[in-house]
Formats: structure tokens, C-alpha cells, sequence
């Protein structure tokens, strides 16, 4: 059987996020079996970044490298955004190394138009993403009849998804690493506590999570209050490890609260000796007490901090574990806390259902709905009375009962979550995938404007046919497009004027697909001697500039000149004895660096002006009319 080629696309597999944890995860799973040849495409990193080729495995970063593409781009936050995803070099990627399988891991916006590219389903796709909420993202919901292999971490998702009859969407969860928590033995239990001056008798509730505003640390801090008032001889202590940088303002909430903070304990990491330390928060960037490194020393955060053996022992700290949020995809942390047997408290909503079942022993937290602004969708806000009245169940369990459940959560998860366990499954998934016969063909489907429909008796059929013949897009009755038609062809259309709509389209379509590479435009023999002037319209200013072509020509005897602007302008330059050839505008062509070169890219001309870019698209040249001409010209 042929050796599939797998293209993983998602956070890096060295990221301290949960995407990343679980790439790795299935990167390594996956290379074990010998049976696939593995690509990495990684968000967040450049294209052709050293770091990438020490892996065993291919890797390449999904950002441009190309500084000022970068620059840009973050001038416009939804395109940043979206280069972060891969937007920019997917295509690249794909062409590049001719996968079998593009797997994208990742929130379901990061494949944004996706469905529409030239690949999509020529080989075969599989989205496996987190969705957190109820409603459904309409997003995730329109891109479902796209996507053929569609997978959910959490169950909840799947089953709101099918009840809407997109039924070939399933779970497939994230995986773990069960071989990295595990819970320690009493004595070294006791150890660590006495590593970081934690007594014996400390009652430690522990959270780890992104200090996210879905994290629902307000909650949390309300119910161990409420906790410490009902039980003030517990010595309890809330271990948050977090990054006090980001999301909720941790010390503002605990002063509102009136909570002691010393009370509160936190991860402090130091980038330069890879040591960690359990203490009270007292701010930012300290001086290491390990190393002695200044202003190394910070609250962990996701690109700096402790390793999965070293968040094992904080685990390893904790008498319970509570997880309060808003909504979830998945929330790994509940399933590395099982891991090390400690009960789990948790918000019982969205991906909180799957761990809040009989068989996975954790205690489950009630809540009360809100809504988001915006979106509408249904979030939970955890009772902080909920809260506290598990925190004391636990705190006045008997040790065996901890301890068997403690057992049984942790089966829970390596039946369910473990790497061996999901990765056995997504190898039945990719195995069944079917060969593909797609050549890499990049050059877009011209649409078929003269498509001639057979007689369809059933509307939504006829349609299809016509997507598929005309459009070249594959469709079903779920698709808004499809949707749309039947409700035309019903209210107000013929089938003739349906038609001569899809016709006009294809016409157009194929109009804008037909690009020219601006190397074909040049002449061959000329490299290393051509000259750019860039005027795309107003046949005014086109007119205007004629009149620095002499002295151009005078400057640059050598250059071939060539004049950028839109073809119904060319007739004004027509016979012009200082043009060499004209070109038709293209928004590449008012890129500088991209036409004269910079870096690896060697350009297309020697010199290039662009002189519309003062006078059409960034007016420069007013000066409420003050200015003074330093040269005498002639007005007659």
C-alpha cells in the first residue's frame, strides 16, 4: 500500500498551548508507526526558520518571511490574524510537498476559505477542531458540507451538528501523553510541599489555565472565599498557575474580594535556568533565586514555561483540582489533573459534558446561562456557591474515597484521551482514506459559461448540476448558496433566468482567473536593463506624465522603459518613441521592494516610479498651494 503523505497544520508542536501539546502528541504517534511520510506546518512560525529542521520530521513555518509582506500585514489586524493561521503560504505548502492529507488542527476561523481553494477535497481534507459553544459557530456550520472528514473534540458539538444533518461530523478527542502525570507517592508528595514551604496540612486547589476571559477566574475566587468563611480551619490555599500579564486583573480581583493574598499561591519560571518555584504573586519579571539571573523570573506563560514533567509536580502539589469556564473545546488541564488522580471539579457545559459523565469521577459544577454580546452565544457563569460546596465535599472526603476516585478518573482518561488511543483511531481514519488522483494542477477550473443543463425534473438536483458543470463546485441542499436558488426558483425566478445568472457568473469568474505573470510580459532579452513607470489611470495624469519621459530617457539611455496602467489607456501612449512596451496595471506593481527587489527577491526592474502614490492614493502635493518651485518652468 502506497505511504501516505500526512500535511499537519496547527499550532507548533514546542507550543505551551493545548493545539500544541496535542500536535505533538499525534506528530510523534504518527512517526512511530512508520506508515505515513509527516509534514509540520506550523502558525506562528516564519517559513524557513532554522528551529524547524531539527525535527525528525519535515517542518515549515506557516508566516511569510518576507519583512515587509509581514509589515503589511499587521497593519491590518484581520490579516494579521489570518497570516498567523497560515492564510498567506497554505497555497505554497500545498504545492510544495503534494500531500495526500491536509489535517488542519485548529479553531475553525483559522480556515477561512479554505473550502474554496483550488485543492479542497482534490486531496483528501480533514478539519479537527475545537468548537466551544451553543449555537454552533455559523461558520463551522456553513463549511460543513465541505468538509468530507470533520471532527469535533468535544461530543456536545458533534451531537448539535447532526441534529441539523450534517451527520457525517464525529468525535475525535484531543490527545494526551498519559505516560508524563501521574500521581506521586505520599512521601514525595511531601517533599515538594516542603520544596516550596507548602504545610502538610494545607488544603491546595489548584487551576491551571490561559488567563483567558473565558477562564472564569472572577467565579473562582468568589467560591474560595465563600469555602475559607464555611471552613476557616482548612488552611486552604488557591494555587493559580497562570500568567498574571494577560486576561483577568488577578490582584484588582482579590482586593475587590477582600482575599488575603497570601492565600494565593502562583508559578514563577525563569526563561534562562529553566527553574520554576511556587510562591505568592508579587509581581513581574524577578530576579532568580536559583540562578541569579535578573528580571528572568516570571509568571508562566505560553511561550515560557515549565516542561510536562515539571507541571506534573505541580499537579503533585494539589489536594483537588477546580475548573470553572464559560465554554470550552476541550480543556486539557482537566484530563492531565485526572491523570494524577486528584477529583476534578468542573463547569458542567459544552466540552465540561464529556468529563462530567458517571464513569469519569468528577464533580460536577452548576451553573447559569448568559449570553454573549454579539455572537449569542450561550456561556456559562459557574456558581461560586457550587464552587464551594464541592471544595468541602472533597475537603471532608475520606481519603479512600479520594483515592478511588482518584483511580477511576484517571482510567477515564486513558481510555478515552490517551495518545494511544486517539492516535490508533485517527490512523483508522487516515488508512481509509482513499488514494488521490489530483496532478497539482494550481491553475484554476475555467468555468463552463456555455453549459447546456439536461432536463432535471427535481429543483435542488437541477441546481446542483449547475454548480457542478457551470460553477465547478461541488454543493449539497444544506449549502446557504444552494438554499438561496430553491427559494428564488419558488418565489420569483424561471429556471432560464436561473441559468443566465450562473452564466454570468462563470463569464465573470473566468475573467478575473485569467492572471498573467508579469514575467511573461517582459521581454526576455532585456533583464538587468528595464525601467518601471507605474500611472494606472485617469487618462489626465497618464497624458501628464508624458512629459518626464525625455528627461527619464535622457538619465536612463540604457533602460528600457516600461509603462504600467489599465489597457483603456494605452491608446494615449500609442507611438510614444520613449516607451518600450506597455503593461496592464496590476496592484503588484505598486509594491517597490517586489519590483525593484530586496533580499532573496532579485525584482523585475532596475529603477521604478511610481508616481500615483503621491498624487492618487496618498495626496502629498497640496501644501494649501504655498509651496515654492525652485526651478523655472514653462507655463506657455
Amino acid at each position: 500500500m502506497k505511504r501516505k503523505k500526512v500535511l499537519i497544520h496547527s499550532n507548533h508542536c514546542k507550543a505551551f498551548t493545548g493545539f500544541g501539546k496535542h500536535t505533538k502528541n499525534i506528530l510523534i504517534h504518527l512517526q512511530k508507526t512508520g506508515k505515513y511520510d509527516i509534514v509540520e506546518f506550523s502558525n506562528g512560525i516564519r517559513w524557513g526558520d532554522p528551529k524547524l529542521k531539527n525535527l525528525p520530521w519535515t517542518a515549515e513555518g506557516s508566516l511569510p518571511s518576507d519583512p515587509n509582506l509581514l509589515k503589511k500585514l499587521n497593519q491590518d489586524p484581520q490579516l494579521a490574524r489570518s497570516a498567523g493561521y497560515g492564510s498567506e503560504m497554505i497555497d505554497k505548502i500545498i504545492e510544495r510537498e503534494k500531500p495526500d492529507v491536509y489535517m488542519g488542527i485548529e479553531d475553525i476561523w483559522a480556515f477561512s476559505g479554505y473550502t474554496e481553494k483550488t485543492w479542497w477535497n482534490k486531496i483528501n481534507c480533514m478539519i479537527w477542531t475545537t468548537l466551544d459553544s451553543l449555537p454552533i459557530l455559523p461558520d463551522a456550520i456553513k463549511a460543513a458540507p465541505k468538509i468530507k472528514n470533520y471532527y469535533t473534540w468535544a461530543s456536545f458539538a458533534q451531537k448539535s451538528l447532526n441534529s441539523i444533518g450534517q451527520e457525517h461530523v464525529k468525535t475525535l478527542r484531543g490527545s494526551l501523553d498519559t505516560s508524563h502525570f501521574y500521581r506521586f507517592k505520599d512521601e514525595q508528595r511531601l517533599e515538594l510541599r516542603e520544596r516550596y514551604n507548602i504545610a502538610p496540612d494545607d488544603f491546595i486547589i489548584g487551576f491551571v489555565f490561559r488567563n483567558q476571559l473565558r477562564k472564569s477566574v472572577p467565579n473562582l475566587l468568589e467560591g474560595f472565599k465563600i469555602f475559607c468563611q464555611q471552613n476557616p480551619t482548612s488552611n486552604a490555599k488557591l494555587l493559580l498557575h497562570t500568567h498574571w500579564g494577560e486576561g483577568w486583573d488577578i490582584p484588582r480581583l482579590l482586593q475587590e474580594k477582600e482575599i488575603d493574598p497570601t492565600k494565593i499561591l502562583t508559578t514563577y519560571y525563569c526563561k534562562e535556568c529553566k527553574e520554576y518555584e511556587i510562591k505568592n504573586f508579587t509581581g513581574e519579571n524577578l530576579d532568580c533565586r536559583f540562578c541569579g539571573g535578573e528580571k528572568t523570573q516570571s509568571t508562566t506563560k505560553t511561550t515560557a514555561g515549565v516542561d510536562e514533567g515539571q507541571l506534573n509536580e505541580i499537579y503533585n502539589l494539589m489536594d483537588v483540582y477546580c475548573h470553572p469556564f464559560t465554554s470550552g473545546g476541550q480543556e486539557i488541564p482537566i484530563q492531565e489533573a485526572k491523570l494524577t488522580e486528584l477529583v476534578t471539579l468542573v463547569t458542567n457545559y459544552s466540552c465540561g459534558e464529556d468529563c462530567c459523565v458517571d464513569e469519569a469521577a468528577s464533580l460536577p459544577l452548576s451553573w447559569t446561562e448568559y449570553r454573549e454580546p454579539g455572537t449569542q452565544f450561550i456561556k456559562a457563569s459557574t456558581d461560586p456557591k457550587s464552587i464551594a460546596y464541592q471544595l468541602r465535599k472533597v475537603f471532608e472526603m475520606k481519603p479512600e474515597k479520594r483515592a478511588k476516585m482518584g483511580k477511576q478518573a484517571r482510567q477515564f482518561v486513558e481510555d478515552n484521551y490517551s495518545v494511544e488511543v486517539i492516535g490508533k483511531q485517527l490512523e483508522e481514519i487516515l488508512d481509509a482514506m482513499p488514494d488521490i488522483e489530483w496532478d497539482f494542477d494550481f491553475k484554476i477550473e475555467e468555468r463552463d459559461a456555455n453549459y447546456e443543463p439536461p432536463e432535471i425534473e427535481s429543483d435542488a438536483e437541477w441546481i446542483s448540476d449547475l454548480y457542478k458543470n457551470i460553477l465547478k463546485v461541488e454543493t449539497n441542499e444544506h449549502d446557504d448558496g444552494h438554499k438561496h436558488w430553491m427559494q428564488r426558483l419558488g418565489d420569483d425566478l424561471s429556471r432560464a433566468d436561473v441559468l443566465k445568472y450562473f452564466r454570468s457568473v462563470a463569464e465573470k469568474e473566468n475573467r478575473e482567473n485569467k492572471k498573467v505573470d508579469l514575467g511573461d510580459l517582459l521581454d526576455k532579452d532585456d533583464e538587468g536593463k528595464r525601467l518601471l513607470i507605474v500611472m494606472p489611470e485617469r487618462i489626465g495624469d497618464v497624458y501628464l506624465s508624458t512629459s518626464l519621459l525625455p528627461n527619464i530617457r535622457k538619465q536612463y539611455p540604457d533602460l528600457n522603459i516600461y509603462y504600467a496602467t489599465r489597457p483603456q489607456y494605452f491608446e494615449v501612449l500609442d507611438g510614444n518613441p520613449y516607451i518600450h512596451k506597455c503593461i496592464p496595471y496590476h496592484d503588484s506593481l505598486a509594491n517597490l521592494p517586489l519590483m525593484e527587489g530586496q533580499g532573496e527577491n532579485s525584482g523585475y526592474f532596475e529603477i521604478a516610479f511610481i508616481p500615483f502614490l503621491g498624487t492618487q492614493r496618498i495626496i502629498n502635493f497640496t501644501h494649501n498651494a504655498k509651496d515654492k518651485i525652485q526651478f523655472d518652468l514653462c507655463t506657455s
